[in-house]
């Protein structure tokens, strides 16, 4: 029977991970599903044997924020180019990003990028913006666009500052099923601010960006969610405070999820002592208290997630003085090197913690439990990465997939490599390659 499955392919050598744990063992996938999986597997007739010795084979990635900038930045990425960068990076889906030109606020645009991911390497799901042009004065057709399967609605690299209005967004969003996401970022307090605010801004003369800026946004939204009962999905959350407010909304069973990047994981605002613009973004890099804050959340089971908000630039853009120079990073090539290294490697997390904070539950408040986010089990849709944690990188950015170059990495050599990424059973990256 075997011989008959349609793109057959035998993930061989590899440590399969699950909850709870790892276990040597071969996978056989075909027809776009994980077929059978057994301690050593006889590959069928024809089959693609890809070897995974030394490897972990584990649940292929889900990023819940991705800036494919297009339409409209072109220049900076494309849904075609994100998407190899991507499964480059072990991604099986990516949620874009609304703040586009024009912003996926209707259902004209939502269907032209659904269009564009026709043919990406990766399962792209679309975010609608919470209000029109994300201006933060009148709200998106939501039953329209959840209509056409629209999940998450975000105004995200601004937040929205009406309560009022967002109080009103919130009783829709209940209504329809459908999920806010909150860039937490009160504008007033943030004016100005080119980096976080404390002991290097000082020392360095730079405006500085308060960590309260993002803490009183969230206290505000999660007042609003204990109001309205309904579910909110905070992005990129980066201070030791938002970490104890959400801890304690948390503990009070508000509906409530939250992320953290990977760069806010492991970089500090001491990078500003270079005035280098590729450390720039938005929430800005913070204090070790706060990397160290948001490590123990990852490892207390308090975030649920691990996004990348991978935000390309063109270079001349990121070449500008630092007060003109826009914020944000690339970061979907090295998210898992990074996150293995600020939280596997120092002992905070297993592999079988990590790639649930990376692939499960990313999949599950977007909404793509179905098809994405494992586990690895016969049946299941056919999405893998299979990573070597063994192996050093060293981040090149002119070799990156991505159509802009500013990754904070560059020349820095990162702990491990996607060796294979399957999409729906399709070998979508081979040896570290991208097929198409």
């Amino acid at each position: 029977m075997s011989a008959r499955i349609a793109g057959a392919v035998v993930v061989r050598g590899g440590e399969v991970v699950s909850a709870t744990g790892t276990r040597r063992a071969d996978v056989l996938v075909g027809d776009g599903i994980v077929q059978t999986i057994e301690e050593s597997l006889e590959a069928p007739s024809g089959a693609l044997v890809l070897d995974a010795g030394g490897c972990l084979v584990a649940p292929a990635l889900v990023d819940l924020h991705t800036h494919l900038r297009e339409p409209g930045a072109e220049q900076a990425e494309t849904v075609e180019s994100g998407s190899r960068a991507a499964a480059l990076g072990g991604y099986s889906a990516v949620v874009a990003m609304p703040n586009t030109t024009p912003a996926i606020d209707c259902a004209s645009v939502v269907r032209d990028v659904r269009a564009l991911a026709e043919t990406a390497l990766v399962d792209v799901a679309v975010a609608g913006a919470i209000t029109v042009g994300r201006a933060g004065e009148r709200l998106v057709p939501f039953a329209e666009l959840a209509g056409l399967g629209v999940r998450l609605f975000t105004d995200d690299g601004t937040g929205v500052q009406d309560a009022a209005l967002l109080r009103r967004a919130l009783e829709y969003a209940g209504d329809l099923g459908v999920i806010l996401a909150e860039h937490c970022e009160d504008a007033s307090l943030a004016k100005g601010g080119l980096m976080h605010e404390g002991s290097w801004s000082s020392r360095l003369g730079v405006p500085g960006q308060p960590a309260l800026a993002e803490e009183a946004m969230l206290a505000r939204d999660l007042a609003l969610v204990r109001l309205t009962g309904t579910p909110m999905h905070f992005l990129h959350l980066s201070t030791a405070g938002s970490m104890r407010l959400f801890a304690a909304a948390r503990a009070e069973g508000l509906p409530v999820t939250a992320e953290v990047t990977p760069h806010h994981l492991s970089l500090t605002d001491a990078e500003l002592a270079s005035f280098d613009p590729l450390f720039k973004v938005n929430p800005p890099l913070r204090g070790e208290d706060d990397v160290a804050a948001l490590r123990r959340a990852c490892a207390d089971g308090l975030i649920d997630a691990i996004a990348t908000d991978h935000a390309p630039h063109p270079q001349e853009a990121k070449e500008a003085p630092l007060e003109d120079a826009p914020p944000g990073m690339l970061g979907l090539e090295t998210a898992l090197s990074v996150a293995w290294e600020a939280l596997v490697a120092p002992g905070h997390v297993s592999a079988a913690r990590l790639f649930s904070l990376l692939s499960g539950q990313p999949a599950r408040i977007a909404g793509l439990e179905s098809s994405h986010g494992g586990p690895i089990a016969p049946g299941r849709p056919a999405q893998l990465c299979v990573f070597d944690p063994a192996e050093r990188v060293l981040v090149e950015p002119e070799r990156l997939a991505s159509r802009s170059a500013n990754t904070p990495f560059a020349g820095r050599s990162l702990t491990g490599k996607v060796r294979h990424t399957l999409v729906h059973g399709e070998p979508v990256v081979i040896d570290g390659k991208a097929q198409r």
